[in-house]
């Protein structure tokens, strides 16, 4: 008969397992939020490394809307986006 299965972490007697964590924070919605509110001019970094200036004026689980001065507005698909930073000059 084999031995039997030892799990990878044991818990101590009388402990409930820990809780896993979140699968959201709800962190990015709060920062876009600020964005907005605050009207903080913003980079953004594309996958292609492309960047592109401007002001979050709408977000949406799948992308966000990007006002530029001079630019045609672009909206911008999330799953496009590497990281977005606050362009304070």
């Amino acid at each position: 008969m084999p031995p039997p299965k030892e799990s990878s972490k044991p818990t101590p007697k009388g402990q409930p397992p820990k809780a896993r964590p979140a699968d959201q924070t709800f962190e990015e919605i709060r920062y876009l939020k600020h964005l907005i509110d605050q009207k903080i001019p913003v980079g953004v970094k594309m996958l292609d490394n492309e960047v592109v200036k401007g002001q979050i004026e709408y977000y949406d689980h799948s992308f966000i809307r990007l006002t530029r001065t001079g630019s045609p507005n672009l909206f911008i698909f999330k799953h496009d986006i590497k990281y977005v930073f606050e362009d304070r000059k």
